[in-house]
């Protein structure tokens, strides 16, 4: 049986390898094409609901990330409120609780449709708590220094020192008083101060933003 050659287009005999008038191969290996990936099943109605719901209703608010670049400006709007209160005589532990409380609060009234957790409303109060103590800080310095209250603060801690050691007769705890009175002493008390007031700002504040989110939560379920 013979078949015409696909370049010369003369008479070959079938399984001849190559065409004798001009030697071209006529053995073809006809490499199969790859299969298409099969498609995923998606069914009509799943279809139409994605294409008809709103991105609102088809992911639920609570598994939305909180944006916290949003947070700032209430977090700090809370810390110079608590700053305020704390130097018109409110207790410094209150305004630590308040001012993540109040983030909370001032938070809600930006994105009043957001429901806060418990979890989110601890870390609203603990950035609150952190501006806190940044401002008081900031506060307590420019006072010092252009109010010229180092004198004043010194006597203050002198006399707290005074006080404490003469509740006890035990010398060597008066041997670790009259260390503190000296002025490495008192530098390192201030230090101390400040240490505990940092920590004590984040943890107070993350109490008080958690407090708010399960008392505002708890109004927004009633």
């Amino acid at each position: 049986m013979e078949q015409p050659c696909y370049k010369c287009g003369q008479a070959v005999d079938e399984g001849v390898p190559f065409c004798p008038h001009c030697a071209a191969p006529q053995i073809r290996v006809i490499i199969a094409e790859p299969a298409p990936p099969p498609t995923s099943f998606v069914s009509e109605e799943t279809s139409h609901t994605s294409a008809v719901l709103p991105g609102a209703q088809s992911v639920p608010v609570l598994a939305l990330p909180m944006e916290w670049s949003q947070s700032l400006r209430p977090c700090a709007l809370a810390a110079f409120v608590a700053s305020l209160l704390m130097y018109l005589g409110l207790n410094p532990f209150v305004a630590m609780l308040s001012v993540g409380f109040l983030a909370v609060v001032f938070y809600r009234q930006r994105r009043p449709g957001i429901m806060i957790k418990a979890m989110a409303g601890a870390g609203l109060g603990a950035l609150s708590g952190l501006l806190w103590f940044s401002m008081s800080s900031v506060l307590e310095v420019l006072i010092v220094i252009f109010l010229h209250k180092g004198p004043e603060i010194r006597a203050a801690l002198l006399t707290k020192i005074q006080e404490a050691a003469s509740k006890t007769s035990d010398p060597q705890v008066l041997c670790v008083f009259e260390r503190f009175k000296t002025p490495g002493g008192i530098e390192f008390l201030m230090l101390a101060g400040l240490v505990f007031a940092f920590l004590a700002s984040i943890v107070l504040g993350g109490l008080g933003g958690a407090l708010g989110g399960v008392v505002l939560g708890r109004r927004d379920r009633s």
